[in-house]
């Protein structure tokens, strides 16, 4: 298939704020080994763009400096050894970047299948955010039935996935979330109890219970030590994120008294094989929660590709509830 030699993109023209994105025409990428070009139908936002965009998240070596980590489209051009895919099939991907552009490259390993009943629009909400849930709420953090589980920020694309997958696998659902309005929409997902953090002790609260067997958090800061308190005996934290800094002091005599793990990860730099066996983890798994009827994406508001900068600063404002996808074409 013919494509044309460039396309139009957004892209980060110094750190700063949403207002130094700007529409581009740039060439269109060439797929290497094992690589499939998706023109892209939409893009998810992640809060991983906005650290990019302020020059906190550097993209690794290889990578697009487009931001832009998954999206949905139509396989327009397969590289060497590809395949699983072939031209004209409809998929989502988890990208290294470049997602904020018409067309971008993937490893053919990091795309599925859009599922069935799905429109490309809310199939690009999945991506990022399924493999970040699963591979540290099952995968790393080992959530079983039956269990406690809290993770903080239940309004956002990542709450809002892991409220319904951890409740899909049986577990009890608690969260936090930042207004009433928030919190009531976290407990339609499936939370027991959600929080409104600025007005009650979910630390108090949780501990009442006999404390959470997992937690996953993106908050960091001051909710380090607390998450720590509010863990039960042989409970896990899993850290995905550091809105309030990665800087605390913490008594780590309490981990080996009662046995907590602190552990944590970022999807990004992790190695092509690590981000294929997540993918077929959450086609294995995830897919069938969403076919069944007990996982959908929440979708807040779509802009328009050039409109980038207002989809960040409506993400900055914390005002969303979900997603908040980019329309490309």
């Amino acid at each position: 298939m013919t494509l044309s030699h460039t396309m139009r993109a957004v892209e980060i023209t110094e750190a700063g704020g949403p207002e130094v994105l700007k529409p581009a025409t740039l060439p269109v990428p060439v797929p290497g080994h094992a690589q499939i070009v998706i023109r892209i139908a939409y893009a998810g936002v992640n809060r991983p763009d906005v650290l990019q965009r302020a020059g906190r998240y550097a993209p690794p070596a290889s990578a697009s400096p487009l931001p832009g980590l998954e999206a949905s489209g139509t396989v327009v051009e397969v590289g060497p050894n590809v395949s699983r895919w072939k031209i004209g099939d409809k998929v989502c991907a988890l990208l290294p970047g470049g997602g904020y552009a018409e067309y971008a490259t993937t490893h053919e390993q990091h795309a599925l299948p859009v599922p069935a009943g799905l429109s490309l629009k809310e199939a690009a909400c999945l991506p990022e955010t399924c493999f970040t849930v699963w591979s540290n709420v099952v995968m790393r953090g080992g959530l079983r039935a039956g269990e406690r589980f809290l993770v903080h920020g239940g309004s956002s694309g990542i709450g809002t996935t892991a409220i319904q997958i951890a409740r899909s696998l049986g577990a009890r659902v608690f969260t936090t979330a930042g207004s009433d309005d928030k919190a009531r929409r976290c407990e339609t997902l499936g939370a027991e109890k959600a929080f409104v953090y600025k007005t009650e002790d979910w630390e108090s609260a949780l501990r009442d219970i006999g404390g959470v067997d997992l937690i996953l958090d993106m908050v960091g800061g001051a909710y380090l030590p607390r998450n720590i308190r509010c863990l039960a005996d042989d409970g896990r934290l899993v850290q995905i994120a550091f809105l309030q800094g990665p800087k605390v002091e913490l008594n780590f005599s309490e981990l080996m008294v009662r046995r907590l793990t602190i552990t944590g990860s970022t999807l990004r730099p992790q190695s092509d094989a690590a981000k294929a066996r997540i993918a077929r983890e959450v086609e294995t798994h995830v897919w069938p929660m969403i076919a069944a009827g007990q996982f959908a994406p929440v979708i807040d508001s779509e802009f328009a590709l050039e409109q980038a900068a207002a989809a960040h600063a409506r993400m900055e404002s914390s005002g969303h509830t979900g997603k908040i996808v980019l329309k490309v074409s």
